[in-house]
């Protein structure tokens, strides 16, 4: 008999399990080759049940809502395809490869691509190879897989939960709107909402630190060695990332005229997005700044046309050349601070190519300069150059960063010689410390009775040391003024007779910098590690009425290397630890 309670429960189970497993059993997978894929058509199958009972809930019906739209197209999704414009090895879903490249393939390494797993209803991609033909196949399959789950989504009543929403943020402008829509910070219902892209909001599309540079067909191409010192033209040039490279070509010079890579017009032609994405009104050209022309003696020229000129083969006899080759491409890409590109130049190295310069060596360079901004010139990058002054600052706080003067020239400078040696015509002439330099200078300073000791004091200390003395010195010609902690500090000494009850004036300045090569021994970088100041005073000289006494002021900079000797690579030499058998000698000993 039982419960008169359990036969609604009872009926509601099996409403809900006829109708997953009906929709499982009726909803059949849709096979079909290549990319080009049909819609599998929804047929639901239900078996009739007994009427329900008043006041049991209704299992949801295939058409009692609307069902959720997949948001990723999973036949164009591939998650195996990390090479641009190239096939990836056993990447079946890879749109770069050609039915060659899958006649190779000894497995897929994504067999199936699917889409969101929480929907009671999804779209997969299944790849798969067939081996048994000749060539062996890609064979691919777009069906619809059923979630046997009944934890999930069947009908989708609040659409903008499928997607990510920038929110409104409050201000005095939208605050009243803002309100009227919460109704008091508690949601309305659906039909009160409304979910609308304003046609005026700011496009957020920019480029970023690292991000191919898209034109608009596909890449701007950079081409760079890899693997070899061979050119591979696929790699892409990223923004913000400043290259200078150099590879070689293994070219027939007869089919010169054949191949891309080696004309003006590979390289002036692509158009550049403004920005990634954006190609209505937004393309920039790359415009030719100048050409020079390299002959067979290496003699350059500069042409006055920038027109694109196409390589040539040129026969005489039995010698072959080629014509208007490019060897060398500089591109200069001018940039805003929200991420896009204003201006793209380019310059060309032409030259011509015989069979003795085989295989060919190309040089590229590409470099990034942001608009209305001018380049800083540095001491060395990051070593120092030898002849470059030392860059130099001071910290007015602690936490902050490092102060320059916007003069390279000026922010480390000692007393410049003239031929007067007059010290107190000499005020404000200063020479710049130049790394690697040893300098010495100085002037001569006369003493009256007039003049007080204190006075003396400062108006040496003045001359010694010039206006705004800095506390550090950048250890490499590139630090960043931010990098407080990488800079070397100067340790300012003083020395002094002790001599009680006197009056002590210095009388020179000494600067010594040690300095030490850093990095690999085939292009060491020198780096700064300690800098002194060493001021160096004496006793105040006594002048006699009506006399004058002379004082010698100077002022020196030494540099010392303090680079440790390269070490071996092993700790102790190898030795030869081998024994002889004992009868190595017989018969002779």
């Amino acid at each position: 008999m039982g419960s008169p309670g359990l036969r609604p429960l009872l009926l509601v189970l099996l409403d809900c399990c006829a109708s997953v497993s009906a929709q499982a059993a009726a909803t059949p997978p849709v096979t079909t080759e290549g990319f080009n894929s049909t819609e599998a058509a929804w047929m639901t199958l239900r078996p009739a049940l007994s009427p329900r009972p008043p006041g049991t809930p209704k299992a949801p019906g295939p058409f009692s809502g609307p069902r959720p739209t997949p948001v990723t197209d999973v036949a164009a999704l591939c998650v195996c395809d990390l090479s641009p414009a190239q096939c990836d090895v056993n990447c079946c879903c890879d749109p770069d490869c050609s039915p060659v490249d899958f006649s190779v393939f000894s497995a897929c390494s994504v067999p199936s691509v699917t889409g969101d797993s929480q929907f009671c209803s999804q779209k997969a991609a299944i790849y798969s190879l067939n081996f048994t033909a000749n060539p062996p196949q890609r064979i691919f399959k777009l069906v619809d897989q059923i979630n046997p789950s009944i934890f999930c989504i069947h009908i989708t009543n609040y659409k903008p939960a499928l997607s990510f929403i920038n929110p409104e943020v409050p201000d005095e402008n939208n605050f009243d709107k803002l309100m009227e829509t919460s109704d008091g910070f508690s949601l309305n219902s659906e039909s009160e909402i409304s979910f609308t892209i304003q046609s005026d909001a700011p496009d957020t599309a920019k480029y970023e630190y690292g991000v191919r540079l898209q034109t608009s067909d596909s890449f701007l191409r950079f081409p760079s060695p890899l693997t070899s010192s061979l050119c591979t033209d696929d790699n892409p040039a990223a923004f913000l990332v400043n290259q200078a490279v150099k590879c070689t070509r293994r070219i027939n010079l007869a089919q010169c005229e054949e191949i891309e890579a080696l004309g003006m017009a590979y390289y002036s032609s692509p158009k550049i997005l403004r920005v990634p994405g954006l190609r209505t009104k937004a393309e920039i050209p790359i415009t030719v700044q100048s050409i020079l022309m390299e002959s067979l003696n290496k003699t350059l020229a500069r042409l006055e046309d920038t027109d694109v000129l196409n390589q040539a083969l040129v026969e005489a006899g039995d010698v072959k050349i080629c014509t208007n080759v490019v060897l060398e491409v500089k591109y200069s890409l001018t940039y805003t601070d929200a991420g896009e590109i204003t201006k793209a130049d380019l310059s060309l190295l032409l030259g011509t190519v015989s069979s003795a310069m085989l295989p060919l060596e190309q040089k590229f360079e590409i470099r990034f300069i942001q608009q209305n901004t001018k380049p800083v010139p540095l001491s060395g990058n990051p070593g120092y150059v030898v002849g470059l002054p030392l860059a130099a600052g001071f910290q007015p706080q602690k936490g902050s960063g490092i102060i320059q003067t916007m003069n390279r020239y000026g922010q480390l400078t000692i007393l410049r010689s003239t031929a007067e040696k007059d010290c107190l015509a000499l005020e404000g002439i200063r020479t710049p410390v130049l790394f690697g330099y040893d300098m010495q200078s100085g002037c001569k300073l006369r003493l009256t009775k007039a003049i007080t000791c204190q006075l003396a004091v400062q108006k040496v200390k003045s001359l010694l040391k010039g206006h705004g003395f800095p506390d550090y010195v950048a250890p490499f010609g590139n630090s960043r003024a931010q990098d407080v902690l990488d800079w070397v500090p100067i340790h300012f000494i003083t020395q002094a007779p002790h001599v009680k009850d006197s009056c002590q004036l210095p009388v020179a300045l000494v600067i010594e910098v040690k300095w030490t090569k850093y990095g690999s021994l085939l292009n060491p970088q020198a780096k700064i590690v300690n800098v002194t100041a060493n001021l160096i005073a004496s006793s105040f000289p006594e002048t006699n009425s009506g006399n004058e006494r002379t004082v010698l002021i100077s002022t020196a900079v030494t540099f010392v290397d303090v680079s440790a000797p390269a070490e071996a690579g092993f700790r102790a030499r190898p030795t030869i630890n081998a024994k002889l058998p004992f009868n190595f000698f017989f018969p002779f000993v």
